[in-house]
């Protein structure tokens, strides 16, 4: 275990204005209040902040950090306490601290929302100082590579954890040395005996290869210096999780792996890697397609280089990345190379010393991007899949037509483009450009594509575009706007349900009537209460009741005797409304529809499914209201009606408000019975495309030898417009018979 002075001779080297005394009081007071506890290893508990403090010396870090290193776990895991610490080491170190210390006595019921919470609980304290994110990584490191004597199940789920979050988290900070050895940590745990497999594979490769690298490092060097370039180049393999998740995402064998072995060249000046590209080209066949300039076009950790993949001197493909020194040192250290310290007065008077990221890092925009998550109000879970998302690292870079550079994830989308420019350009969306040429929202967008999204006025965006979206940006905006919209069109359909129930009771109503009553319903507010009515979870009778406890039921259901002629039951619903089901409507005068619902068909202002054999204007329909669908509309006719007699508050009067403005079809299911022979089909679907229908949906079932039975889900504008296409159909020869099912 480190000695006190060997830790402050570490920091002592790279800060020779170094407070020694902050870092011993830390020492000590963690050392005595770890005292006796042991790690599973059976290691002195203390030896964990230690090693971790060790971690960040490498680093380079201030003593403030080095300190909360040696700190992180004393509130968690002793009985040290914030007000202690913050008067002891000051409030910033106190804050830093608890920014590590985990959520404790969480009222959750599973252990990946109380995972949740405590990463949201992290990265808030991130955005606070980015300090608290070094602590955690160099943390994770130590635990990682101390994960052995743990029981297996905790070891998996810590690796998964980390494979999930911690080393994507990492990458993402540019921190690629401290991710490649996270990720292979975690896959020796999550799977060892691929890791170990691999490993032997890399191990035999570098015993063969070892020469021939040397070699190409020797020639390398010695074409650059001739050419006046004073460069540094190293060779270097793949890591086995690197190797393997290379398999597994592009479905390649061990075999087929070209590009194992990579040579890093350091040079001096950014003209300089260019020179270098430009030697190295001249002397080995590029391999087209593997030239990437992330010296133009940084990546969003700001990782800056130049990758280009050659075929070498024994036909083997090479990868080399050329480089500057401080390129180097960005890719090495990461976020940790943009810190910024900054001395400033404390409350008492004293010089705090604080860090900060420079505005101009892409990591520190990135990172609080992820903040802004936070505050769009998503639940744990959601928020933990979000992040996981947003920890992607292999990108893409696409422009608009401005000129303005949006890095997306591997496998984004134009709707992934849309809401990375603006959530109000994503939720508007209807169509995009890309290069110029129309093309669908779910094409797969490619490095240096330009990207013009088409807007619409007061468009929602479809809810199915969430399980399309990458990125977590666009699938929570979906979410948010797809919730808003179905809140609100549930909440219109309450209240039209709410109001039309106390019209035919004949008792007065008002939106100042349902407050005074809504601790009784059990909502905080009228919408919600609204919204619960158009769900169907709270019959609009208990409102009526709630607001005049006087009500009296006088509802009657029950079904009347057969109609000798025709076969029809009579049925009262809820609201007094009398149907018949099935059978053909008796011939009735017309009524005023002022009680009625107004139904403008699916995508209108009110949450509305049609039954599975449809129903379309002409037809005399009724609406059932079902728990969480909003109102389903049959015709009157359908035998699915005799399902909901004994559920009489669940009918709806509803009526047809269709505006002939708008292009819309509706749903009618048609059943066809036609001679078995080539052609038929072609003959009906023609006939039906020629009456200007739409075939949604075929069923082929053989009814006999010689026969066919079709059925057809059509989409057609009206009553008339069905009829019309049905008798087209019925006067072909090929046709034995045609009718509307349920018709």
């Amino acid at each position: 275990m480190m000695r006190q002075y060997e830790l402050v001779e570490k920091v002592a080297a790279y800060r020779p204005e170094l407070d020694e005394a902050l870092l011993n009081r830390a020492y000590v007071y963690a050392m005595q209040k770890h005292g006796a506890q042991k790690r599973a290893s059976g290691d002195p508990y203390f030896s964990h902040p230690l090693e971790v403090a060790a971690i960040l010396t490498e680093l380079r870090l201030d003593e403030a950090t080095i300190a909360t290193a040696l700190l992180h776990d004393t509130i968690e895991d002793t009985d040290a306490t914030r007000k202690e610490i913050d008067q002891l080491f000051g409030p910033r170190i106190g804050q830093l601290v608890e920014g590590l210390t985990k959520l404790k006595r969480l009222d959750l019921v599973s252990k990946r929302a109380a995972q949740a919470e405590n990463l949201r609980k992290l990265l808030l304290a991130i955005a606070d100082d980015i300090r608290v994110l070094l602590v955690k990584l160099a943390d994770r490191l130590h635990n990682m590579r101390t994960l052995g004597p743990m029981r297996t199940d905790k070891r998996m789920r810590i690796a998964q954890e980390t494979l999930d979050i911690y080393a994507p988290l990492a990458g993402r900070m540019g921190m690629q040395d401290m991710r490649e050895e996270l990720e292979d940590l975690a896959f020796r745990n999550v799977n060892m005996e691929a890791y170990e497999t691999l490993s032997e594979r890399l191990a035999e490769l570098k015993r063969r290869y070892s020469g021939t690298i040397t070699k190409i490092e020797e020639d390398l060097t010695s074409r650059l210096r001739s050419k006046g370039i004073d460069a540094k180049v190293t060779g270097r393999q793949k890591r086995p999780y690197s190797v393997f998740s290379k398999m597994q995402r592009k479905k390649l064998s061990f075999e087929q792996l070209s590009d194992i072995f990579g040579f890093r060249v350091v040079v001096a000046s950014d003209e300089d890697c260019y020179r270098t590209l430009g030697i190295v080209h001249r002397t080995w066949r590029m391999v087209p397609g593997r030239f990437k300039d992330y010296i133009s076009t940084p990546k969003q950790n700001d990782y800056r280089s130049l990758h280009t993949t050659v075929i070498g001197m024994t036909g083997q493909r090479v990868e080399l990345q050329i480089r500057t020194q401080e390129m180097h040192r960005i890719a090495e250290y990461g976020i940790a190379a943009h810190a910024i310290y900054k001395d400033q007065t404390g409350e008492n008077g004293e010089i705090v010393r604080s860090i900060e990221l420079s505005k101009d890092s892409n990591a520190y925009a990135w990172l609080r991007h992820t903040i802004e998550l936070l505050a769009n109000g998503d639940n744990s879970e959601e928020f933990l899949e979000h992040t996981k998302l947003e920890l992607f690292q292999d990108q893409v870079f696409c422009f608009t037509p401005k000129g303005r550079l949006i890095a997306l994830p591997r496998g984004a989308t134009s709707i992934d483009f849309a809401y990375a420019v603006h959530t109000n350009i994503g939720n508007s969306c209807v169509g995009s450009k890309i290069n110029g040429r129309i093309m669908p929202v779910v094409t797969e967008l490619q490095n240096g594509d330009e990207v013009e999204i088409i807007r619409g006025d007061g468009e929602v965006p479809p809810a199915a575009w969430e399980n399309i979206a990458v990125t977590g940006k666009a699938r929570s905006a979906i979410r948010r706007a797809s919730r808003a919209n179905i809140r609100k069109q549930y909440s219109g359909l309450g209240r039209q349900i709410v109001e039309r129930t106390f019209s035919r009771s004949s008792r007065p109503f008002s939106v100042e009537m349902l407050k005074s009553v809504l601790g009784k319903l059990g909502h905080q507010n009228v919408d919600d209460a609204f919204a619960a009515v158009g769900r169907g979870e709270l019959p609009s009778l208990d409102v009526l009741r709630a607001i005049h406890p006087d009500y009296q039921d006088t509802r009657v259901t029950r079904r009347t005797e057969r109609d000798p002629q025709d076969g029809w039951f009579n049925l009262r619903s809820a609201a007094g409304m009398i149907f018949r089901v099935p059978g053909k409507p008796k011939p009735q005068p017309k009524k005023k529809h002022s009680s009625a619902i107004p139904i403008r068909g699916v995508g209108g202002d009110l949450p509305v499914t049609f039954s599975e054999d449809g129903a379309v204007p002409g037809d005399r329909i009724v609406g059932i209201l079902e728990q969480g669908k909003g109102i389903t509309i049959y015709p009157i006719q359908s035998p699915a009606l005799m399902a909901f007699e004994d559920h009489p508050e669940r009918w709806v009067d509803v009526r047809w408000d269709i505006d002939e403005k708008l292009d819309r079809r509706f749903p009618a299911r048609i059943s066809v019975s036609a001679i078995n022979e080539p052609g038929s089909l072609a003959e009906i679907a023609a006939t039906i495309a020629e009456n200007d229908a739409n075939i949604h949906k075929l069923e082929m079932k053989s009814a006999a030898s010689d026969f066919t039975l079709m059925v057809f889900d059509l989409e057609v504008w009206d009553v008339n417009h069905l009829n019309r296409t049905l008798s087209q159909i019925r006067v072909k020869e090929c046709v034995s018979t045609v009718e509307r099912v349920n018709g």
